[in-house]
């Protein structure tokens, strides 16, 4: 099938590629023209602006988006309704909120054109895996796409989820599922690190014999089991984890919904806590169990020190036994 892909960055380049060596027609388009330029020597036909985008399809056209989230995207549809025509069909593969779907596809049924939402999960791996494709729009859009979306996929990997915004909608739970995921590997592994075992374990190999048979294994073990063998103790990663918006509304649709999903609100806390040098609110536990049960106090210079196999620092302020 022939259709427009609009944005070449990590994802949207390797999808390019594996739909062009399936045979797919791709009309490419990237603001920085380099991108486009690369798939063009590939085989993509090129395109400098959106008006080419458009003149080089044909009608019904499909359009499909991989932009990040928000303004980049919403800049691109508005831009793009002008110039189609009434039957043709915007996609949007980015990891967009799902409520902006059902107000996209609300505004552009008006003008005559059709929108769908994909969820694309997959990463830099894609290109020769597979991406798992989750899809929402009516089943003749559905229909259209399937071509492009078998490509996409590996074996039974794309599924129509539902009407506009399902698409997203099951990609925004996937991401939060992986946030707490990733989240247990880290605290599991960081009780092995501090245990009086901790200097005879081999990270990397436990991750292998975890990857064996156990009931936790996973393509995220084996990522970390990779991440280990490269850096043992992952000295040249700082514990900075940036958010992308996933996890957020997956926890506010929990608190909308009165469902409890606490194991991936503290995954999303603990990102936000681990961008906080300091945080004043671990200054305030840390005050109060002084104050009410005399537990040591660490001062920043202690706390900035080595720990041992424990965890512990040499208090500043010694107290007595005492327990919360």
């Amino acid at each position: 099938m022939q259709l427009a892909l609009v944005g070449l960055g990590r994802m949207g380049l390797n999808m390019a590629r594996r739909l062009l060596r399936d045979g797919h027609q791709v009309v490419a388009y990237n603001r920085t023209f380099a991108k486009t330029e690369q798939i063009m020597r590939e085989g993509a036909v090129g395109a400098a602006s959106l008006e080419e985008v458009v003149a080089l399809l044909k009608p019904p056209r499909v359009v499909w988006l991989m932009l990040p989230e928000g303004a980049p995207t919403e800049e691109h549809l508005t831009a793009f309704a002008p110039l189609l025509s009434p039957g043709d069909l915007l996609v949007d593969g980015g990891n967009s909120f799902f409520r902006d779907d059902l107000r996209r596809a609300e505004w552009l049924r008006g003008q005559g054109l059709h929108y769908a939402d994909v969820g694309v999960s997959g990463g830099i791996w894609g290109l020769e895996q597979g991406y798992c494709l989750m899809v929402g729009g009516e089943a003749e859009d559905f229909a259209r796409l399937e071509p492009a979306l078998r490509t996409l996929a590996p074996a039974e990997g794309y599924l129509h989820c539902g009407p506009v915004g399902a698409g997203h909608y099951l990609k925004m739970v996937h991401n939060g599922i992986e946030y707490a995921l990733m989240e247990a590997y880290g605290e599991g592994l960081e009780i092995l690190k501090a245990s009086p075992y901790g200097s005879h374990l081999n990270l990397e190999k436990i991750a292998h014999l975890w990857n064996r048979g156990s009931v936790i294994r996973s393509w995220l073990l084996e990522l970390l089991e990779t991440a280990l063998g490269e850096d043992p103790d992952l000295a040249r990663v700082a514990g900075y984890v940036e958010d992308s918006g996933e996890g957020r509304w997956t926890v506010q649709q929990a608190v909308e919904l009165g469902v409890a999903a606490d194991g991936i609100a503290h995954a999303l806390f603990k990102r936000f806590l681990s961008r906080q040098a300091g945080a004043f609110s671990n200054k305030v536990v840390a005050a109060l169990r002084y104050q009410f049960g005399g537990h040591p106090i660490a001062t920043p210079e202690e706390a900035e020190r080595p720990t041992g196999a424990a965890g512990e620092t040499a208090p500043s302020r010694p107290g007595p036994e005492a327990r919360d």
